[in-house]
């Protein structure tokens, strides 16, 4: 088990890649909190933890409340006596052309998926620095790379979290804490499911391996970050999207 009584935090971690994380992680060994809007989607996803023998908690928390955020980090630190990594997953799009995209639509995606991976990145690495360790992953996307039609809020928080992650790694580094980004392509997620075949093909006709990745691929990528394996890889962006060359 690559990730034995590890103890991490996974928000946005009731559906989709979270939820797959927060599975992979416990199936690896870790203790996992599930931290979610979403009471729940929460409680099933610990459930399906217990269920395989793995252990889990809930906690409902907004990461743009710091004083929730604090709390998590307070009582995860209560209940297992540390915080050994802390994916920051949670995150939201709210779509629309440059010329048409209203303040309400940027604010919120910026406060979300920027403010939101800062307030709780801030919160871990103050705990992690007291440890001497620990490892901090951001949620990016190759939207964040390439930009996206349509996605100028989108992109600019995923370019954005690389940029932190970046910045962490140097400043947190001499205090033993590793911190990187992945940056997933086109996954097959419940959101991408409703989407129209045709847009389903085009998607997978962008990727040399003419197929879409799944959670999996990506909850992949974090247990590797997250284990001894990458004890020496910080500071670092890794793309897991089938080859995308937007």
């Amino acid at each position: 088990m690559r990730l034995k009584d590890k103890v991490a935090i996974v928000t946005g971690g009731g559906r989709g890649i979270g939820e797959t994380t927060c599975i992979r992680f416990a199936e690896e060994g870790a203790k996992v909190v599930v931290a979610d809007m979403n009471e729940a989607d929460i409680q099933i996803v610990v459930e399906k933890i217990k269920q395989m023998g793995g252990e889990a908690v809930g906690m409902k928390v907004d990461v743009t409340d710091g004083v929730l955020v604090e709390k998590m980090i307070a009582e995860t630190v209560t209940k297992y006596g540390k915080l050994d990594i802390l994916v920051n997953n949670a995150g939201i799009t709210a779509d629309g052309k440059l010329v048409k995209m209203t303040e309400e639509q940027w604010d919120k995606v910026i406060n979300v998926n920027l403010k939101g991976v800062f307030i709780c990145g801030q919160a871990a690495a103050k705990v992690m620095s007291e440890q001497g360790y620990g490892v901090i992953l951001n949620a990016s996307s190759i939207v964040g790379i390439y930009g996206n039609f349509g996605q100028t809020n989108y992109a600019a928080t995923k370019w954005g979290v690389i940029g932190m992650a970046k910045t962490w790694a140097k400043e947190l580094g001499p205090k033993g804490i590793r911190v990187n980004a992945v940056a997933p392509g086109f996954i097959m997620t419940p959101m991408t499911e409703k989407m129209p075949e045709k847009v389903l093909d085009m998607m997978k006709d962008k990727s040399p391996l003419k197929t879409l990745g799944y959670p999996e691929d990506i909850a992949n990528a974090y247990v590797y970050l997250a284990s001894d394996e990458a004890k020496f890889v910080t500071g670092t962006v890794l793309s897991v999207d089938g080859g995308v060359v937007l």
